[in-house]
């Protein structure tokens, strides 16, 4: 059965959060404009949202993977929008952020984190720093600007504006709440580019960031107070279900997994696990990299990719009675490397987000595993919880052991954007367009990591697609 040239046929192959927009919005316009394509989701799981998954039990709600995004760029508040949840958008309440260095819990400077850019007396006062590390990160005045290009590694940079104990104590961790990376080898280009154009335009990234009226980390923050972190009254897996609400039966396909994608005479055929064979005009991989890898009989033609590499991490989420904290004063805490702690970070997720349970309990989320430190992944969910909560009770004395706790492993899910990432990317795009000019990639492993980043991939991609057919159209 070849693809007809009356109909143009899609396929997407991955249902996380990528693939389920481009999904979403290249069906809104087939309805929209009645046009005649075809369009259908693989998904080797038997559900979709990818590490977007939301658990709901006896009216706690917690996260599994991610559990909160920042928009930006407004990508995710115009899919809400279109989806008619807008409403649900909730942001996070304001509190105190800590960092765990040795076996203390030592404030952040609240202008580092919020709307505010630095304020020099709050960062002389913060106990997170010694004298001379305060004085290393005032030589950002006179530093003048790096003569290096912007692709080279965040420590690096930063170290070199702020000196060493800025970036262990401050940076490293804040990072390996979103990368579970190494600053060593994180990609300034990929990841925060805007910093290294504030320091061309400024020199100094403190005066620039004054200017600018942004914070280290994130700019366009909203003022007066706001939490900059977003979610969903019900869960962010909220996103996923309206999404798939919308769309056609049959248009899915769940625990079917694209094993192989090859040419035919007129499109592109793609070998299914255990159902017939799609044949397709255009294909989304909105995959990890290793999975398109897999995809292609050439090994060749995506060989910048066998340079990515990825992390594994696990969420902890755990529930206890109010009774069991003596003090619930933070939102967060993020762990320096220069810590016994086996945690990465932990969050009161509903001091953060107050609809997540009744006031009678308390649920932490904590994050293990990061580039270097991965090993306790591996332990049984027993294990993982008695370190767990061995690290709690050293930091927050909590007393006695929680009343539930769900340990969810993420396998290879975080890929790592190290020096050299967009290059590789746009190198390994270009070689699949001369062989399969109607693939294309998207998804965490190639342009952004966050949601908002990710829904941005997929809003791009239909728009990109749905241009094209009908120019397609007008031309014939």
């Amino acid at each position: 059965m070849a693809v007809t040239k009356e109909r143009r046929r899609i396929v997407i192959i991955g249902g996380g959060i990528t693939g389920l927009t481009a999904m979403y919005y290249i069906q809104r316009a087939i309805d929209a404009e009645n046009l005649p394509i075809d369009i259908t989701l693989v998904e080797a799981s038997l559900r979709l949202g990818g590490k977007v998954h939301t658990h709901r039990k006896n009216g706690i709600i917690m996260e599994k993977g991610p559990e909160s995004f920042f928009d930006r760029t407004g990508s995710v508040k115009r899919l809400a929008q279109d989806l008619q949840i807008e409403d649900s958008i909730v942001g996070n309440a304001l509190g105190k952020t800590f960092i765990a260095l040795g076996n203390e819990l030592y404030p952040v400077p609240p202008s580092l984190l919020a709307g505010d850019a630095p304020h020099i007396s709050s960062f002389i006062t913060s106990r997170l720093f010694s004298v001379s590390g305060k004085v290393r990160a005032a030589g950002d005045f006179f530093i003048p600007r790096t003569q290096l290009p912007v692709d080279q590694p965040v420590g690096a940079f930063l170290r070199r504006r702020f000196g060493a104990e800025i970036v262990e104590n401050l940076v490293e961790p804040l990072l390996a709440s979103v990368y579970a990376g190494d600053v060593e080898q994180l990609s300034l280009q990929t990841t925060f580019p805007e910093l290294y154009e504030v320091e061309q335009k400024h020199r100094s990234l403190l005066l620039g960031m004054r200017k600018a009226q942004s914070s280290l980390f994130y700019s366009d923050i909203p003022k007066q107070g706001a939490g900059i972190f977003q979610t969903f009254k019900n869960g962010l897996e909220t996103m996923v279900e309206a999404i798939e609400a919308t769309l056609k039966p049959g248009t899915i396909r769940k625990g079917v997994r694209a094993e192989a994608i090859g040419h035919t005479e007129d499109g592109m055929a793609i070998q299914l696990s255990h159902n017939p064979t799609l044949y397709a005009d255009d294909i989304v991989v909105a995959t990890p990299y290793y999975v398109a890898q897999s995809l292609f009989e050439d090994k060749t033609m995506l060989q910048p990719l066998e340079a990515m590499t990825t992390a594994t991490i696990a969420t902890v989420n755990m529930v206890f009675k109010r009774e069991q904290f003596d003090d619930l004063e933070a939102l967060a805490f993020f762990v320096s490397r220069n810590s016994d702690l086996t945690i990465t970070s932990c969050t009161w997720s509903n001091l953060k987000w107050p609809l997540t349970a009744s006031e009678d309990y308390v649920v932490l989320r904590s994050y293990i595993g990061r580039v270097g430190d991965e090993a306790i992944v591996e332990l049984s969910d027993r294990e993982i919880e008695q370190n767990v909560i061995a690290d709690l009770q050293q930091t927050l004395q909590v007393k006695g052991k929680p009343l539930t706790t769900i340990v969810t492993r993420w396998k290879n899910a975080m890929p790592q954007y190290t020096v050299g990432h967009t290059a590789r990317i746009a190198q390994a795009s270009e070689q699949l367009q001369q062989q399969f000019p109607n693939v294309h990639l998207a998804g965490s492993s190639f342009r952004g990591i966050s949601i908002p980043e990710c829904v941005a991939q997929g809003q791009a991609i239909a728009a990109q697609l749905v241009a094209a057919h009908k120019e397609r159209l007008h031309i014939d």
